[in-house]
C-alpha cells in the first residue's frame, strides 16, 4: 500500500471514530458514564496514534490535548457535564475539518484551522486547569539493590495483586502516558506499594528522550477481578509485559469455585478462563506459544500457564480434576477472523458491476427469446439455466450495495441536539428500525430530505416546554425515526409528538396563494399534502431554520426523483407524521410485463397483488373485486395508446401501502428482470412513468410509476385520461 492510500484509509476511519465519538458524546447522560467515557476516549487516542504514523502534528497535538482532558474525566477528576460535551462536540467538529481538508490534500495546517485549533484549545485548557492536581501513586526509592525487588514481594505475601508492569520503549512515541495508567488504576482500588525499575536507563550520552526505559512493580490492593485490573492497561497492551498475580485469598476463592463445579467436557483453558483464574489474553499467549513450538517436549497448556506466573500450580490441578476429555483448543484471533470477512470496495468498482450485470441480463433475455424462437430444447435448457444463474449473480450483486440505514439515521442525533438548543426547545430522537437495508445510492440521496424533515418537526411540531406543560404534555418532546420494509419498498416514518398540522391555517393559506378553489371541498390528506406546494409556508416570522416557503418541496421533488412517495398525517393535539415510501434499489428490479396495443410496460412485481379477468358489464371506473369496490384505469387511455383493445383484456391489482387500485391491458406477458434506464431530462415531465429497460429484443419498455399511477386512479378514476 502506497501512502496516498494509506492515507485515504486514516481519513476513512477517522470519520467513523469521530462519528462514534459524537454518538458517544450524544448519549452521555443516557448511558453508563464509564463505558461512555472509555469509548469516547478510545476514539480519540486511535485517531491520534494514526495521525502520528503520518506526521499529522497538528492532528495529533490537538487530539493530545482532548485525549488528556478525557483522561481527567476518566479519573472522575472533571464531570461530563452539558457545557463539556458541548466542548468536546464542537472539537469533533473541528476533527472533522481537519480530515476533510486532509482528503482534499492539504496535509499541513492553514492559518484559519490553526486559529480555530487555538481557540478550542484555550477552552480545552481552562477545563484542564479546573481539575485539581492528580495525587501522584505511592512510589518507593528506585531499586539500589535486589531488596527492593523483594519489597514488592512482600506485598503479594500480603493480601494485594502483584501487577509486574515493564513498558517497551517506544510507548511515548505511540502517544501513550505511563503514569496515566496507574492513575487509572487508582480507580480500581489502592496503590499499597511500588518499586520504579530502572535497570533498563542506559548512559545518559545514550538516552533518548522519546523513549521509556522504566518498569514498575505494584502492590495493589482492590476487590477488582483480574479481568478488571488489565483492562486498565487495554490500550498499551501490545507496548508492555504485564503479569497479574492474585493475592492469597483469590487463590482460595479460584479453588473453591473450581471445587464447586461439575465435571464437564470443557477444555482447561475454558475453565480457567469461565473463574477468572486468568484472562483471555494470557490463555491465547499460551496457546501460540503452544502452536508455535516455543515449549519444552511434552510440556501441556497448564505447565505453559503456570510458568508464564499466569496462575498458580493447585489452581491447574484443581482445574483439572473438574475436566472431562474435550479436543484441543485451537488458537483463537478474533480481530484477525473479522478482518478476513470484511473488506473494503471502491464504490465505483460495485457500480461497474451492477452495469455489467445489468447489460449480462439484457444479453440472457435476448438468448432466451432466440431459444424460444428457434424451438431448439437444449438451447432453450441451457437459457433456463443461465436464467436462474444470472438471477442469483443479480441478487449478489445487489446485495453488496445494501447498506443499514441506521449510519443515516444516527447523523440526526447531532442534528435534534444542535437544532434543540438553537430553538431553546428539549427534544430527544428516538429510533428504531435502524437494521432495515436500501440501496447505497438511495441512502445518499434520501439524507437532505429526512434532515428538512426532522429539522422542520422540531421547529413546527414540537411545542416550547410550557407550553406542553399545559397541554398536560411531558417538557421533553419527541423525534421518532421508524423504518421497516413492505412490499419492496423501505417506509421511513418521521414522527413528533407536538401539537400536528392546522388544517384551517393550512387551507386558509392555500386559498390566500390561489392554489385552491376556495369551493372546492378537500380531504384531510389533500389539505395536508398542500404543505408540499413550491413557496407554501404557515410560518409567522422568517427564522434560520423556517418561514422562508423553501424546504418542503424540494423534499417531494428528490423523494419523487426517487421513484418513491411521501404522505402526511396528523392528529390534533398528538402530532404528526411523514411517511416515505422508496424503492429498495435504483438498479434492477423484479418486473411484470403488460401490454396495450403495441407499447409494451414494466410494472415492478412487488407492487403487483393479483390479475383477474376484465368482463365490460362490471363498469368504466370500478370493479367488483370480491365485494370490494376496486377502482381502475385503462393503461390505452393512461397514455393515449390508439387502436381498438384486445377480445380479452385483464386487470392487475396494484398496491402499494394502504391504496389499491386496477390497471386495464390488452395481455399480461409475464415476469422478467428489468435493469432500470433513466429517462432523459426531455421527459421529465411525462407522469406515471419512472424509467425505462431495454427488453431482450432490443426494444425499449416503460417502466409504470405505481406512486403517480395510484394517485390519479384514487383521486377520481374518470379524469385519469385527461390528468395524463
Amino acid at each position: 500500500m502506497n501512502l496516498d492510500q494509506a492515507l485515504h484509509t486514516f481519513v476513512l476511519e477517522s470519520r467513523e471514530l469521530l462519528e462514534d465519538m459524537e454518538n458517544a458524546l450524544l448519549s452521555a447522560g443516557a448511558a453508563d458514564s464509564s463505558d461512555t467515557v472509555n469509548a469516547i476516549f478510545r476514539a480519540a487516542h486511535t485517531i491520534k496514534g494514526s495521525a502520528g504514523l503520518f506526521g499529522l502534528d497538528h492532528i495529533v497535538g490537538f487530539t493530545h490535548v482532548v485525549e488528556s482532558l478525557l483522561d481527567e474525566v476518566r479519573d472522575g477528576r472533571v464531570a461530563l457535564g452539558e457545557p463539556l460535551v458541548v466542548l468536546l462536540l464542537s472539537c469533533c467538529d473541528h476533527l472533522s475539518a481537519m480530515v476533510d481538508r486532509l482528503d482534499a490534500g492539504q496535509l499541513e495546517q492553514d492559518e484559519a484551522g490553526a486559529a480555530d485549533s487555538e481557540a478550542l484549545l484555550r477552552q480545552l485548557r481552562r477545563h484542564l486547569g479546573e481539575a485539581p492536581a492528580a495525587a501522584a501513586p505511592a512510589e518507593a526509592p528506585a531499586p539500589d539493590h535486589a531488596a527492593d525487588a523483594a519489597s514488592a514481594d512482600a506485598g503479594v505475601a500480603g493480601d494485594f495483586w502483584h501487577i509486574s508492569l515493564r513498558f517497551a520503549p517506544g510507548v511515548l512515541q505511540n502517544g501513550m502516558d505511563p503514569l496515566a495508567f496507574l492513575r487509572y488504576l487508582c480507580k480500581l482500588g489502592r496503590i499499597a506499594g511500588i518499586v520504579t525499575l530502572s535497570d533498563g536507563l542506559p548512559l545518559p550520552e545514550d538516552m533518548d528522550a522519546e523513549l521509556c526505559y522504566l518498569g514498575f512493580e505494584i502492590a495493589f490492593d482492590s476487590q477488582a477481578s483480574k479481568a478488571e485490573i488489565e483492562g486498565v492497561f487495554e490500550f498499551v497492551q501490545d507496548d508492555c509485559q504485564l503479569r497479574i498475580l492474585p493475592p492469597h485469598s483469590k487463590v482460595s476463592e479460584y479453588l473453591e469455585l473450581l471445587e464447586a463445579l461439575p465435571l464437564q467436557a470443557a477444555r482447561l483453558g475454558d475453565i480457567l478462563v469461565r473463574c477468572g483464574c486468568i484472562t483471555e489474553r494470557e490463555l491465547q499467549q499460551a496457546l501460540r506459544r503452544q502452536a508455535d513450538g516455543d515449549i519444552m517436549e511434552g510440556e501441556r497448556l497448564g505447565d505453559i500457564l503456570v510458568d508464564a506466573g499466569s496462575v498458580a500450580p493447585t489452581v491447574v490441578a484443581a482445574a483439572l480434576t473438574r475436566q472431562q476429555p474435550a479436543a484441543p483448543l485451537a488458537v483463537v484471533e478474533p480481530a484477525k477472523q473479522a478482518d478476513s470477512r470484511s473488506l473494503r470496495i471502491d464504490a465505483g468498482k460495485l457500480d461497474r458491476l451492477i452495469d455489467l450485470v445489468g447489460e449480462l441480463i439484457i444479453a440472457g433475455a435476448r438468448a432466451d427469446m432466440l431459444g424460444q424462437r428457434l424451438r431448439h430444447p437444449e438451447l432453450q435448457e441451457c437459457t433456463s439455466v443461465l436464467g436462474g444463474l444470472v438471477e442469483e449473480v443479480r441478487d449478489a450483486a445487489l446485495e453488496l450495495r445494501m447498506v443499514r440505514i441506521g449510519a443515516t439515521f444516527n447523523r440526526f442525533q447531532r442534528v435534534v441536539y444542535d437544532v434543540a438548543r438553537e430553538l431553546g426547545k428539549d427534544i430527544s430522537l428516538s429510533v428504531s428500525g435502524e437494521d432495515a437495508e436500501l440501496d447505497k445510492t438511495v441512502v445518499e440521496r434520501i439524507g437532505d430530505p429526512l434532515l428538512h424533515l426532522v429539522r422542520n418537526a422540531m421547529d413546527h411540531g414540537i411545542e416550547p416546554a410550557e407550553v406542553r406543560l399545559a397541554r398536560g404534555k411531558p417538557a421533553k418532546g419527541m423525534i421518532r425515526l421508524n423504518a421497516y420494509h413492505d412490499a419492496g419498498s423501505i417506509v421511513i416514518e418521521v414522527s413528533d409528538d407536538g401539537g400536528g398540522l392546522n388544517k384551517e391555517k393550512i387551507l386558509a393559506k392555500a386559498i390566500e396563494r390561489g392554489l385552491v378553489d376556495p369551493e372546492r371541498k378537500l380531504s384531510d390528506a389533500e389539505i395536508y399534502n398542500l404543505i408540499f406546494e413550491a413557496g407554501f409556508s404557515t410560518a409567522d416570522a422568517v427564522t434560520n431554520l423556517s418561514g422562508r416557503g423553501v424546504g418542503m418541496d424540494v423534499v417531494k421533488r428528490n423523494i419523487t426523483a426517487l421513484r418513491g412517495s411521501v404522505e402526511v398525517a396528523s392528529v390534533a393535539g398528538a402530532g404528526a407524521t411523514v411517511t416515505v415510501r422508496l424503492p429498495l434499489t435504483l438498479a434492477i428490479i423484479d418486473g411484470f410485463q403488460v401490454q396495450a396495443g403495441a407499447s409494451v410496460f414494466v410494472i415492478p412485481l412487488d407492487m403487483v397483488e393479483e390479475c383477474i379477468e376484465y368482463h365490460p358489464a362490471n363498469g368504466e371506473q370500478y370493479v367488483n373485486l370480491r365485494g370490494q369496490m376496486l377502482p381502475f384505469a385503462r393503461l390505452r387511455s393512461v397514455f393515449g395508446i390508439d387502436g381498438q383493445a384486445t377480445r380479452r383484456e385483464s386487470i392487475v391489482v396494484l398496491k402499494l401501502g394502504s391504496q389499491r387500485a386496477g390497471l386495464l391491458v390488452d395481455t399480461l406477458l409475464g415476469e422478467c428482470q428489468a435493469v432500470i434506464k433513466p429517462l432523459s431530462p426531455v421527459f421529465a415531465g411525462v407522469q406515471c412513468i419512472s424509467g425505462s429497460t431495454i427488453m431482450g429484443s432490443g426494444e425499449v419498455a416503460l417502466i409504470i410509476d405505481v406512486a403517480a399511477l395510484l394517485a390519479l386512479v384514487s383521486a377520481a378514476p374518470e379524469a385519469v385520461p385527461a390528468a395524463a
